[in-house]
């Protein structure tokens, strides 16, 4: 097993993990959980009261009453650490992290929470700092590995490309065993595909085109072989030979927004594209005035109009538009020994070559290398990234899938949070636990072999993974409509969009609208469809020059924390900001309280012009898209992406072993996630119900 740039361990078994973290755990983070039993003032007593009501606010995600509850409560213990921390919790939950964290700062200071605490510190430090932006421009390191042989079984030979999917999984090509696997974050695998009914012929690459079908290469057998989404194979693309449409060795794959494929002929020395329908257009990349041609193209990535090839012959990449005319050179000749496949993410490209992964930047050309494998033998042929925000690596060499993070996310873990917990059934106890990485990206795909639940340090019992949150097809919605005198000109657009958001969510969850006046409005709440009729002269709100977007978004965000686990806003407007719309609350604070409590906030801009610096602002930190209202596709996908949005909270169930003490006691509880190399832990407490 050979290492990477910065050192890796390798670890056969999560177990030892767990064996290892609980020591810590034990060691370090034992939180002083304080029942207030042994306490028997009057000040004890009502402290008692008043934090139980203050948790009870919590759980009912009422978090405004927490904190009022908790504060209360402060004022008969103002020493008690305990409280100080659930206030903290409250307070994050609102949106108001500087609060969270002096509370925090104040009970670690006193000697509370160990380690946990001072890690939970930090975490949110950093996000408030760095904000919710990825980055290419980092360096990784393995976090995982899912080696091709298992003792003497063979699981696949040579992966050669790896796709992943929404839910965590990822699709494994694998060249030497002529198959495709489905293997998910534990390195399970839990679907085989053998291909057609010949079987592969030395597969390439698999890519997942825009209506969810996959479209896999096969380099010997000269053709594209078109899949359901669940891997069904449906026909054939192309044969062997030299014209348009044909192919000598295909290789790489790509598509554009308008449904045209693209494939890199390493035999004619070009590029092929076809139809969505797989109809051959016409082919590009032979020698002209202003290129040389390609000698050797090999990975392939479209960014809107421009269409990037790599070509392992010359080490460069070069930029064509979508019609095969060549533009420039991205990358100049000689940077790559071996460049194979290239993937989009953002502003970047991901490029294998030979032992290392490189970043390139498409508005300069410039490269960053994000990981190499040393001198140890080695051919990364794909590096993708996944919905988690790792990078998924095929090593052709070794006969190894890797998954790399960023090295900040492999030493400082995971972060885990007990949101709620529902004990109305007492013994019987369900929670939702919500896992992240430090730059808050949810993770997905989790099972339960990652998840180990204690009450007050003892295992619990009857432990059931109930669900995860990212595979519910419903989400509430709320609609903020901007009442700037600017959206005159556009009652139209607005209720063409209103009626379009309402027919996407095809009667599912429930639709608020809100109007977001001098004073904002909640002009309706209930099923989808009865906004489908929608005109703007039937809103009650009045145009304002100022009006109260702040105020108006703080409303929608309130209604949805009470709703589905799925939950966004979607603002429609003109673009435009009062000079005092965000008199009230921060931009910071909106997109905090949004973030802490998974809401998601599109903007769809019924103007042409750019919305203003503060919209802007609100798209950049926090989940979901932009739209233009006339943009070529529409917006009626715009539910479904909001449904598809990534989702890392877990509910769990277990039973109760623990004393309630009539409900009156304070019960403690942990849980404890572990995936490859990473852990993360939280801890805290509930009642049962009074007796």
């Amino acid at each position: 097993m050979k290492k990477f740039f910065d050192g890796r361990i390798k670890i056969n078994s999560c177990f030892f993990f767990v064996f290892v973290t609980l020591i810590i755990f034990n060691v370090f983070t034992a939180f002083s959980q304080t029942s207030f039993n042994n306490l028997e003032s009057k000040e004890a007593s009502l402290a008692e009261t008043e934090f139980r009501r203050g948790v009870q606010a919590y759980y009912r995600n009422a978090f405004n009453d927490s904190v009022m509850q908790f504060e209360k409560a402060l004022s008969y213990l103002p020493d008690e650490n305990l409280i100080l921390d659930w206030l903290g919790k409250a307070y994050y939950r609102s949106g108001i992290e500087g609060a969270a964290l002096q509370q925090w700062k104040f009970a670690s200071e006193a000697g509370y929470g160990g380690l946990l605490l001072k890690n939970r510190i930090e975490i949110v430090q950093e996000r408030r700092i760095t904000g919710a932006n990825q980055e290419s421009a980092l360096r990784y390191t393995e976090a995982g590995g899912f080696p091709g042989n298992n003792g003497d079984i063979i699981v696949f030979s040579q992966p050669v490309s790896v796709l992943p999917n929404p839910d965590g999984t990822m699709w494994v090509l694998s060249y030497g065993s002529n198959d495709l696997l489905k293997i998910d974050v534990n390195g399970t695998v839990i679907n085989r595909i053998t291909g057609p009914i010949n079987g592969f012929d030395r597969p390439v690459d698999i890519i997942r085109l825009n209506d969810g079908k996959l479209l896999v290469s096969e380099s010997a057998g000269d053709r594209l072989s078109l899949f359901s989404e669940g891997g069904r194979f449906e026909k054939y693309i192309g044969q062997k030979g030299r014209a348009p449409g044909e192919f000598v060795g295909p290789q790489y794959l790509a598509q554009d927004g308008y449904g045209n494929i693209y494939v890199t002929d390493f035999g004619n020395c070009r590029v092929d594209v076809f139809d969505k329908d797989g109809t051959s257009l016409f082919n590009f990349g032979k020698k002209t005035s202003l290129f040389g041609g390609l000698q050797g193209p090999t990975g392939i990535a479209v960014d809107g109009e421009r269409v990037f090839v790599a070509d392992c012959v010359t080490g460069a990449i070069y930029e064509f538009d979508r019609f095969g005319n060549y533009v420039d050179i991205l990358v100049q000749e000689k940077t790559f020994k071996k460049p194979e496949s290239i993937k989009k993410w953002g502003n970047f490209l991901v490029v294998c070559d030979k032992n290392r992964i490189v970043s390139v930047d498409t508005r300069d050309g410039s490269t960053f290398e994000n990981a190499n494998t040393g001198n140890a033998p080695s051919r990364i042929t794909s590096a993708v990234p996944d919905i988690n925000g790792n990078i998924l690596v095929t090593d052709f060499t070794s006969n190894e899938v890797y998954v790399m993070s960023k090295m900040t996310e492999v030493i400082g873990g995971l972060f885990v949070q007990i949101e709620q917990i529902n004990a109305d059934n007492f013994p019987l106890v369900t929670m939702d636990v919500r896992v992240e990485n430090r730059r808050r990206q949810p993770l997905v795909g989790l099972h339960d072999i990652n998840f180990y639940v204690s009450e007050n340090k003892r295992p619990v019992t009857d432990l059931k993974l109930l669900g995860a949150v990212s595979s519910n097809d419903t989400a509430d919605i709320t609609i903020v409509v901007d009442c700037n005198p600017s959206m005159k000109k556009f009652q139209g657009e607005l209720q063409s969009a209103v009626r379009d958001i309402a027919k996407a969510m095809q009667g599912k969850g429930t639709v608020r609208l809100v109007t977001a006046g001098k004073i904002p409005v909640l002009e309706y709440r209930g099923n989808p469809d009865g906004l489908r009729n929608f005109t703007s002269d039937a809103l009650k709100n009045s145009y304002d020059s100022d009006c109260a977007i702040d105020l108006a978004l703080r409303l929608a965000s309130n209604e949805l924390v009470l709703g589905e686990k799925k939950r966004g806003i979607i603002y429609l407007t003109s673009g435009n900001v009062g000079v005092s719309s965000f008199s009230k609350y921060g931009l910071s604070n909106l997109t905090t309280y949004m973030n802490n409590n998974s809401i998601s906030l599109s903007v769809i801009q019924l103007s042409p012009e750019a919305p203003a610096e503060e919209i802007q602002y609100l798209c950049d930190y926090t989940a979901g898209s932009s739209y233009y209202i006339y943009r070529p596709e529409g917006i009626s996908n715009i539910i479904q992406n909001i449904i598809e949005l990534p989702s890392g909270v877990y509910q769990l169930s277990f039973k109760s072993a623990l004393p309630s003490n009539l409900g009156r006691a304070y019960l403690p509880v942990e849980a404890e996630v572990y995936l490859m190399n990473r852990s993360g832990i939280d801890e805290t407490g509930y009642f049962a119900p009074l007796q």
